[in-house]
This record gives structure tokens, C-alpha cells and sequence, in this order.
């Protein structure tokens, strides 16, 4: 990893070979922000305040070895991430106002992403993974992690009937606890189809019917203009001697047919009149049939007016016109339908539900049965690591128990209460030594024995459930003397599988490690290149004598780390 701008390192480059490599360096000289980088760099959360003061932005640089088609390398490729020989290039670029970027194999990708990869590639662990491990969920999450299968399989098909029987459940109460609500909208409904029902209205029939009374209502008019419009054209047979439009397009008509053979454009104009006093005569005819047609009756008016007034009182109540009114009802038809079919659909959905209840209490007894089997090998062999790493006596056990609830669903003849994750409460219990009762690890574990638990934990994940690296944050804290050096001896173990990285302040524990960098501060305060650096031969020395003694140069703080570094080698 190349690290810039982050928090007091300004520039450093971190190299993590194979095998177990020990992180060490002052209280403060900056061990932690290589945990921190290669946190970023597998998706963890941004702060503005890791940038360094005074830069403009933090970068976090890395190149990860993937196994080849494997799940990580698939995901990276799905992502449009090119591999560089095997290896992942990753970036990270956080601004100082808090913005973050991440570059996965030369592209662009969301830092999801790299979250997605971390699951695959790495398992961090530090302070705050012991604290989560106090939780019960965690444990369970734990303990369901190891039995693999044997609970993924009926947990994953619980969970599917969880959501399911949520949703009928949710969709029962709906429909029972507005039964009132539905009843009311129902009355309505059947209230509003039958006025509709009642008046019959067509579609288009209120735009009809407006025609129509406006044409009644100006009727007198109408025909008075028609008829004046007919004697224009057609004259008028009491006043011969007035002469119309008829007459006199005739007469232009014949006077033009007269002449039309001496110039063709004015026998064009004869022909067009022609046409013109075809259309006289059809227009004056039109006239004269629309008069005699043309019904003045006040009663046909009174019954239009009336129908209007019956579709008005439809269109106030369910629509702008006629043609709302219509979709409002076959709406309102296909929704009191659907009101009137709830009883049944409540019988449907109750029937669905104790079957689903059933089904869950089948699988919550699946569950049960799974987890109390890997629970026993699980205690057993966290029991034997802890036998490795000076707790002979500590025995681990787990706590598998349910909640009475009358409203739950039947495991073991007993009914209880239930979860997304089944019915189980799990609790992991730690006997520190003979005769002492099993206690929660949260109550009965001291701090350097809850950091072995926590290494022991992982170290039976690591033979199921296999990364391709470990990182543990001071997972020693509180541990010192005999203890200290069998977790050295445990992580070396470890190493010989997967990678391991440990940022620790304990000798013992970095003795162990096949390679040791030290992490240093200059002279302001910042961490440069040049401030990580591998050690070997006397200055590895060095650092261990400091690490027991505080003093470099004491003989007797040598001699110690000459002797750790010889108990190392002898258990390679």
C-alpha cells in the first residue's frame, strides 16, 4: 500500500508480504492508520477529518492478489476492473471536505464495491470487533457462520417464509381492523351506480342534447332566417317581380354561353357559372327542407331541458361530463366488487396465514436442531484453542434458548417468540476455570481473555470459512507474560494458511512474525517514506528490546529479545 496525506502519515509506502507480518512503532507514531488505509481501500467509511492538515486530500493505494476465478475476482470483473497479473490496483481518494472516490483495476466504481470484495479477500478485526462480539446477534451471526449449510439452507428458506407471512399478516389486519372503513366506502359505491343506474346516461348524449336545446330554443329564428335565406336565392312566388339570386346567376349564365365560343378563358367563366347555380339550387332546396323539418314543439324542449338536468345532477357528483360519470362507474363497479369479495379474501389469507405459521415453526425447530449440533462442535473447538493460548481450563459453551410468547409459534411443544432469524436467542458462555459457573463472555471474560476468545473464534473460522487475509488491530490488548507468547505462536500458526497482519505493542506476539515493520515518526511529527521500514537482523532486535524495556541498548532487554526471537524460530 502507498498511503499520502492521511492523518500523520504523509507519505509512506507499506509493503505486506506473505506469511505474518507484525506492525509495530511508538504509542501514536501512526500503526493504526495502516489499518485505517486498509480499511478504505475495502470500502470502510470516509471522514474529512483522516486528512492530513493542510492537503487537499488523503489517497490510499493497493495491490491486492486475487485468486484467480474466484468469487472477488468475478465481482471485480463484473465491475469493469481489469486484472493486473493476478492483482487488483485499488484507490481511494478522500477530499478534505469529505468527498470520496474509489478506482477498482483502472475504473471508476461505487465504494460499495469495495465493500463487496473485502467479504471475500479479508477479515479485520480489532477493539471494536471484540465489543460487537459481546452482542448476541453477533454471536448467533457467529455461530450460524460456522455451521454453514446445515443452518443457511432452513434459515434461508425461513427467512422467505418470514417475509411472506409478514406480508399476509399485514395485508389480514389491513383488511380486518378498516372493516368499517370498507363497509362505509361500499355503501357509497352502491349509493352512486345506482343514480347512474337510474338515469342511464349515454355516452355523448350531454353534448347531443345541448345541440338540440339550443337549436329548440332559438327556433322561431331559425326558421325566419331559413326562409328569407330561400326567397333570396329561390324568389318569392307572391312577389314575382323581385328577383333572385337563382334568376339572376341564370341570366349571367346565359348571357356568357352566348359568347363562349370566340374566348376559351371566358367559357371557362361560363362553365363556373354553371356550377355556381348548381349550388343555388341545391342550397336553396337545403333550405327549404330544413324549414319544413325544423321542430318548434315546446314540449320536445321541456323533455331535453329535463334530461339535461338529470345528467347535470350525475356530472356534479361523479364526473366533469358524461363520459367521466361512465368511468366513474365501471371503476366504482369493479371496486365494490372487490370490497364485497374482502370476507372471502380474509378467509383466504387467514388460512394462508396458519399455514405459514406452521411452516415456520417447522423451520424454526430445523434451526434450533442445526445450531444446537454446530454449537457443540463450535464450543469444542474454541475450547481447544484457548487450551493453546494459556487457558487450559476455560471451557465455551453456548446458551441456546427461546422466549415464551403466546402470539410466537411452536418450537419444542413450547410457543415462542420469533425473529427474522428464527426462534433462537444465542449467548456465548465462557467457564475461565474449574467450578466457576458458565458466565456470558461480556460478564465472565477479562479483557485479555476476551482478546483470546476473539483470536480463537477466529481461528476455528479460519479452518471452515477461510480469507485470504487476517488483519487483527491490538487484539492482545490486556494480555501479557505466557499468554502473550501462545497468541504469538497461535498467529503463526495461522499464517502458514492465510495471510496474517497484526498491529500490536507486545514482543511476544511480534517475535513470531516472519516479517516486522516499524512504524516512526519524524522530527514534526509526520510519518514519511522513509517511516516504515522493514526490520531485520539487530534492528529487529532493537525494536524488541525497546518494545520490553523501553530501552534499546539494555543488555538485559537484548538478551530477552534475542531469547523470544530464538523460541520463534525453533517453533517455525
Amino acid at each position: 500500500m502507498r498511503i499520502r496525506s492521511l492523518g500523520v502519515i504523509d507519505d509512506a509506502v507499506v509493503e505486506l508480504s506473505p506469511g505474518f507480518t507484525a506492525v509495530t512503532g511508538e504509542t501514536g507514531a501512526g500503526k493504526t492508520m495502516v489499518v485505517t488505509s486498509l480499511g478504505l481501500l475495502l470500502g470502510g467509511r470516509a471522514d474529512a477529518a483522516l486528512v492530513r492538515i493542510g492537503s487537499p486530500s488523503a489517497v490510499v493505494e493497493g495491490r491486492i492478489t486475487v485468486p484467480p476465478g474466484g468469487a472477488a475476482a468475478v465481482r471485480a470483473e463484473e465491475a469493469g476492473a481489469e486484472l493486473d497479473e493476478g492483482a487488483l490496483l485499488i484507490s481511494r481518494t478522500i477530499s478534505a471536505e469529505g468527498r470520496s472516490r474509489a478506482h477498482l483495476g483502472g475504473r471508476s466504481v461505487p465504494v460499495g464495491v469495495l465493500a463487496e470484495l473485502a467479504d471475500e479477500l479479508v477479515a479485520v478485526h480489532g477493539q471494536t470487533d471484540q465489543q460487537g462480539l459481546l452482542k448476541p446477534a453477533r454471536q448467533r451471526g457467529a455461530l450460524d457462520r460456522y455451521a454453514g449449510d446445515a443452518v443457511a439452507v432452513p434459515l434461508a428458506r425461513y427467512t422467505e417464509a418470514y417475509r411472506r407471512l409478514r406480508a399476509v399478516t399485514s395485508r389480514l389486519e389491513e383488511l380486518t381492523t378498516r372493516a368499517r372503513e370498507r363497509a362505509q366506502e361500499a355503501d357509497l359505491l352502491r349509493f352512486g351506480l345506482a343514480e347512474i343506474e337510474a338515469v342511464e346516461p349515454r355516452a355523448g348524449e350531454d353534448v347531443e342534447l345541448a345541440a338540440e336545446a339550443e337549436r329548440l330554443g332559438h327556433a322561431e329564428a331559425l326558421a325566419s332566417a331559413a326562409a328569407l335565406a330561400h326567397g333570396a336565392l329561390a324568389g318569392d312566388p307572391e312577389d314575382p317581380e323581385v328577383l333572385d339570386a337563382t334568376t339572376l346567376v341564370a341570366g349571367a349564365q346565359r348571357a356568357l354561353e352566348a359568347v363562349r365560343s370566340h374566348d376559351p378563358a371566358l367559357a371557362a367563366l361560363a362553365d363556373r357559372m354553371g356550377e355556381i347555380s348548381i349550388l343555388l339550387a341545391d342550397v336553396a332546396g337545403e333550405l327549404a327542407g330544413y324549414a319544413d323539418d325544423l321542430d318548434a314543439d315546446p314540449r320536445r324542449l321541456a323533455a331535453v331541458e329535463e334530461r339535461r338536468a338529470a345528467l347535470t345532477a350525475l356530472t356534479r357528483k361523479y364526473g366533469s361530463d358524461v363520459a367521466a360519470v361512465l368511468s366513474w362507474a365501471e371503476e366504482g363497479a369493479a371496486r365494490l366488487t372487490e370490497l364485497d369479495g374482502d370476507d372471502e379474501r380474509i378467509g383466504e389469507l387467514t388460512a394462508e396465514r396458519d399455514a405459514l405459521r406452521a411452516e415456520l415453526s417447522d423451520l424454526a425447530q430445523a434451526l434450533t436442531d442445526a445450531r444446537t449440533e454446530a454449537a457443540a462442535r463450535f464450543a469444542d473447538a474454541v475450547t481447544a484453542e484457548l487450551a493453546s493460548l494459556a487457558m487450559p481450563h476455560a471451557r465455551v459453551s453456548f446458551d441456546i434458548r427461546q422466549t415464551e410468547d403466546p402470539e410466537g409459534v411452536e418450537v419444542g411443544g413450547r410457543t415462542v417468540a420469533y425473529g427474522p432469524a428464527g426462534a433462537d436467542e444465542v449467548e456465548l458462555l465462557l467457564a475461565p476455570h474449574p467450578g466457576a459457573p458458565p458466565r456470558p463472555i461480556a460478564k465472565g471474560a477479562s479483557g485479555g481473555e476476551l482478546s483470546r476468545v476473539m483470536l480463537a473464534v477466529e481461528v476455528v473460522f479460519a479452518g471452515t470459512d477461510p480469507v485470504p487475509t487476517y488483519l487483527f488491530d491490538e487484539v492482545d490488548a490486556g494480555v501479557g507474560g505466557k499468554a502473550a507468547v501462545e497468541i504469538g505462536r497461535r498467529l503463526a500458526k495461522l499464517a502458514r494458511s492465510a495471510q496474517v497482519v497484526v498491529v500490536t505493542h507486545l514482543p511476544q506476539v511480534a517475535a513470531f512474525a516472519d516479517r516486522q515493520l516499524l512504524v516512526e515518526k519524524t522530527n514534526d511529527g509526520s510519518v514519511t517514506r522513509s517511516g516504515v521500514t522493514v526490520l531485520e537482523g539487530e534492528d529487529r532486535v532493537r525494536e524488541l528490546s525497546r518494545m520490553l524495556a523501553g530501552q534499546e541498548d539494555s543488555e538485559t532487554a537484548r538478551a530477552h529479545a534475542e531469547e523470544l526471537l530464538a523460541t520463534a524460530r525453533a517453533d517455525a
